[in-house]
């Protein structure tokens, strides 16, 4: 039997390489091999290719390019904003704000943080996915000196209103309680909304902001963080003093090329992409969500549950849940037709624990593993969309006739653990 058409709707974990982001960086795998801390030819035409590369890059953010650090990744990179400016700042105050729905490589540094003295306050979010404000306002006093909300969560693709966040930050800083001055200091994880909305760091109102390039149809290997200018932070790998000493290790220069090329190719395209990928995605939900829809031997879809906010998401994004029927289960049934698609964000899809960050919206067990996330790209066409609508319907029936789903044993294990 031959394999059916791969189908790739998982486009939040990561994407294939652009060819010419791959054009772009071969000759820096070849001939351009030098290393760009070193005086002679190919050192010096490494290290202008670092600079062009690092000119496009800030001209897009809208930042100077003294203020951008190519990083290993964008978990690197959230380490470098969190652990940075914690221990560089911690005479100032120990006390630091994020969501309880950020990426892990915010939530780990934060658990280390907090076994070093640190407070670390999690805010809740609504059941929309949205950070509740209330709750940070009350929060932010003077001993606060870093904030850090991701832009777009890698889940549900819900968007958080940063530069309104930015604005109630500034306000506050001018409170006679904010005895710190500059702080606190603002960050933002971008990696997931890059691809759609603006970076322009002045209109977001942000200190610092993550990016990660294989979002982008990039390399992978690289992602790299602004900070502001005077933003007082220290760096967590020592050694060559390269980036200003804030990274040292020789620059990936084929990768820094590459992440170049990729932003560039994304900023030219992302109005249009925008509203491309939104009409199938907006299709794709409209075909499972319609009750009356009917497909393939009279199969519909009942017991549909949107995780995310209805509009303010990123227009790739669909997150729902399919009651009664295993996240996992339908996974691996559209795989074998062919569709690739995920129960969660990609670095937490090896662990069978419930999501935390369905969790975090107030849902139940079964309300979570019975999640899939769709998330939609330049490879995507209307062909795909109708493939899905056709096959999901008879795997979700499938699924429901063969198994009589009963979470109750595990949802008391899993609510048991939630209170440890």
């Amino acid at each position: 039997m031959p394999m059916p058409k791969q189908r790739y709707f998982d486009y939040a974990a990561t994407t294939p390489l652009d060819p010419k982001v791959l054009l772009a960086m071969l000759p820096y795998f070849g001939k351009e091999f030098g290393n760009p801390s070193n005086l002679y030819g190919l050192g010096r035409n490494a290290s202008r290719a670092i600079t062009e590369s690092t000119k496009t890059i800030t001209s897009i953010l809208g930042c100077r390019p003294d203020e951008f650090i190519y990083t290993g990744s964008a978990t690197e990179a959230d380490n470098l904003a969190i652990l940075g400016i914690a221990r560089a700042n911690r005479d100032k105050g120990k006390k630091i704000i994020v969501s309880q729905i950020e990426h892990k490589g915010i939530l780990a540094v934060c658990d280390v943080l907090e076994k070093e003295g640190f407070e670390i306050v999690r805010l809740p979010v609504l059941k929309n996915g949205l950070v509740d404000l209330d709750v940070f306002k009350k929060e932010l006093d003077e001993r606060t000196i870093l904030i850090s909300i991701t832009m777009a969560d890698s889940e549900t693709g819900t968007i958080q209103p940063i530069a309104k966040i930015s604005k109630i930050i500034t306000k506050y800083k001018k409170n006679p309680r904010a005895t710190l001055g500059q702080f606190p200091y603002f960050h933002t994880d971008a990696s997931q909304a890059t691809k759609y909305l603006n970076i322009n760091v002045d209109k977001l109102g942000v200190d610092m902001m993550t990016l990660s390039a294989h979002k982008i149809y990039g390399p992978k290997g690289i992602g790299g963080l602004y900070v502001r200018r005077g933003t007082k932070i220290n760096p967590i790998i020592y050694g060559g003093g390269q980036q200003n000493s804030l990274r040292s290790g020789t620059e990936n220069v084929p990768c820094v090329i590459g992440f170049a090329k990729a932003l560039s190719l994304n900023e030219k395209n992302k109005k249009k992409e925008f509203v491309r990928i939104k009409k199938l995605r907006d299709a794709l939900e409209k075909g499972i969500f319609s009750p009356h829809r009917r497909v393939a031997e009279e199969a519909t879809i009942s017991k549909v549950i949107l995780n995310s906010h209805p509009t303010k998401r990123l227009p790739n994004f669909l997150n729902i849940s399919i009651l009664d029927v295993e996240g996992e289960a339908m996974l691996l049934y559209l795989d074998e037709l062919g569709i690739m698609v995920s129960t969660g964000s990609a670095c937490n899809s090896q662990n069978l624990e419930p999501s935390y960050i369905l969790a975090a919206l107030g849902n139940s067990y079964e309300h979570i593993h019975g999640s899939l996330r769709f998330t939609l790209g330049k490879g995507n066409t209307m062909t795909d969309v109708k493939y899905v609508l056709k096959h999901l319907p008879i795997v979700v029936k499938k699924l429901r006739s063969i198994s009589s789903l009963d979470l109750s044993l595990n949802q008391k294990k899993w609510q048991n653990k939630i209170k440890k």
